[in-house]
């Protein structure tokens, strides 16, 4: 019942301070779909809402949470992977976290967390990795977790939405890959 203006941070219009421009000085919560605390979070999202004539508040970041565990995991499933595996086989397998990346420390803690919660849900390891700008790379903790004799590695697309590095962390897998949050129903819930 309430209305909803899309407003992107960068790369994509509407940008947000042309949506928050549009909007005068009414009141506005602004939801970042993003999904660990980070620069974008703590400075950018803020800094503009201040520049701006709206009476915002900001909320936090979507995760962690166990909604999105609840996404991630029903993504893996379109993906091919099974709930219910023989021990031989839950023994290779394991799921690298493919986000984004963050120099935040805090960015980090959340998207660990995110894979913990994921990991107790699968019963399997996962190992959060990124694309951009943090440690391990996806193609690292690929490589780690075969050391491990964990050959049997899906990636799970931490990501709200197709993109360059969602498509560049899936090319990688090694078994299956599973497509982005996106519009799962546990993202708007």
């Amino acid at each position: 019942g309430l209305p909803v203006h899309l407003g992107h941070i960068e790369l994509n219009e509407p940008l947000l301070p042309d949506t928050l421009a549009s909007l005068g000085d009414r009141e506005a919560i602004l939801v970042p779909l993003l999904l660990s605390r980070g620069y974008h979070i703590k400075r950018d999202i803020p800094e503009m809402a201040a520049e701006s004539s709206v009476r915002a508040r900001v909320a936090g970041a979507l995760g962690p949470h166990p909604l999105l565990v609840e996404a991630l995991t029903a993504r893996l499933v379109e993906a091919g992977w099974r709930t219910r595996m023989d021990e031989p086989t839950r023994r290779t397998s394991a799921v690298v976290l493919a986000a984004a990346g963050s120099r935040d420390p805090e960015s980090r803690v959340d998207t660990s967390r995110t894979a913990q919660l994921l990991a107790n849900r699968l019963g399997v390891p996962v190992i959060p990795a990124y694309a951009t700008t943090a440690a391990p790379t996806v193609q690292d903790a690929l490589a780690a977790l075969a050391t491990r004799g964990r050959t049997r590695v899906a990636i799970a697309s931490y990501f709200t939405a197709p993109g360059r590095f969602a498509t560049e962390c899936a090319q990688k897998a090694p078994w299956i890959a599973s497509a982005p949050l996106g519009t799962h129903p546990a993202m708007a819930r």
